[in-house]
């Protein structure tokens, strides 16, 4: 007899990721019993109609055993709202269990990773707290194939002041603006805080409007100098009317990456992009969840993840992450021209 599987816990599941994610699981996974956990019930309870093969609980982050069922039993751990107990990923490592986590920014990773260092070989551990749940890493990383060597990476996105995100989302930026006001970079290949006069930027939207940013300290700068071995990465922030509202129309996402480095004849080579979501932050994030959750447990025709501490970029393949994207809407274009890109994703492809 094939035994069912067990359910997916999203602790923050009604929230706008945890509630995208769930609707791309899904999507892609009909028969995969979730578990929606919300403060709000009748919310939880609403999505949970919505998805069917769901169920709704409350949680209680303060406690060990998150105020869970006795009996319950799950296949994985999400954590789309901040773990600030880390009771979330103890619950996951007390019962063998996957664990995901996006909201913990790069200075509230230190507990994070020695929690889960700790007990290496007990789970398979997502470190997901980048753009996107790391969709923008993967993104990158994809633009960056058609360079032999990159040398520089710089990403400007632009938050649209309209596009905030849920409770939760505002509440990180909140907590976020609180600490004190230092970017993170890779320059000249050393890892550097940096604040003042050099953690000022200037961010340019889709349509050339240039807006004044600021250097953040995301993971997203470790991951992609590890991975690429650029000497230069940095990562700016503007918010601001995103260029579609400005033009009449709903809050889009935007980011600019610029990647500077030798081409496959050794000559100096540099591209810029854009990506845009017509749809804001939201489905992006959520997209993110769900490949982080999908891959973990190995629902996509592959083994489930190892037990150990990942990063995105060490688990998910970056093609497979575009064509994801591209399929729910995002946007690539090359910022000179403004053409679309997807042919050299397909030329990619063949390599």
């Amino acid at each position: 007899m094939v035994e069912r599987p067990k359910s997916v816990l999203m602790l923050g599941g009604s929230g706008v990721a945890g509630a995208g994610a769930a609707r791309f699981l899904r999507q892609w996974h009909p028969s995969l019993p979730l578990t929606i956990a919300g403060r709000d019930l009748g919310r939880a309870q609403r999505l949970a109609d919505e998805l069917g093969g769901a169920r709704a609980v409350t949680v209680d982050l303060a406690r060990e055993d998150l105020g869970s069922a006795e009996g319950a039993e799950y296949s994985a751990v999400v954590a789309t709202v901040w773990d600030n107990r880390l009771n979330g990923l103890g619950y996951a490592q007390r019962h063998g269990l996957p664990y995901l986590s996006i909201s913990s920014g790069l200075v509230d990773l230190g507990p994070e990773i020695v929690a889960s260092a700790q007990r290496s070989n007990a789970v398979p551990i997502l470190v997901g707290s980048h753009w996107f749940a790391g969709l923008l890493v993967l993104a990158t990383l994809e633009l960056a194939r058609e360079f032999e060597q990159v040398d520089g990476i710089r990403i400007g996105a632009l938050i649209d002041d309209q596009d905030l995100g849920g409770p939760a989302g505002l509440a990180e930026l909140e907590r976020w603006s609180a600490l004190p006001a230092a970017g993170f970079v890779r320059r000249d290949g050393v890892f550097s805080w940096i604040g003042g006069a050099a953690s000022q930027a200037s961010v340019a939207s889709v349509d050339g409007t240039v807006m004044p940013g600021f250097a953040m300290a995301y993971p997203d700068v470790p991951s992609l100098a590890l991975a690429t071995g650029a000497e230069n990465v940095r990562f700016d922030l503007a918010f601001g009317a995103s260029a579609s509202r400005r033009h009449g129309d709903a809050p889009s996402m935007e980011i600019r990456i610029d990647l500077d480095g030798i081409d496959e004849e050794g000559k100096p080579y540099r591209r810029g992009y854009y990506v845009v979501h017509p749809k804001g932050q939201g489905p992006l994030t959520s997209l993110g969840v769900a490949l982080g959750v999908e891959r973990l447990l190995g629902l996509r025709d592959e083994a489930p993840a190892r037990p150990g501490i990942h990063t995105p970029e060490s688990l998910l393949a970056p093609a497979y992450a575009v064509g994801r994207m591209l399929e729910m809407g995002t946007i690539f274009r090359d910022a000179a021209t403004g053409d679309p890109v997807e042919a050299m994703f397909a030329a990619n492809a063949g390599k």
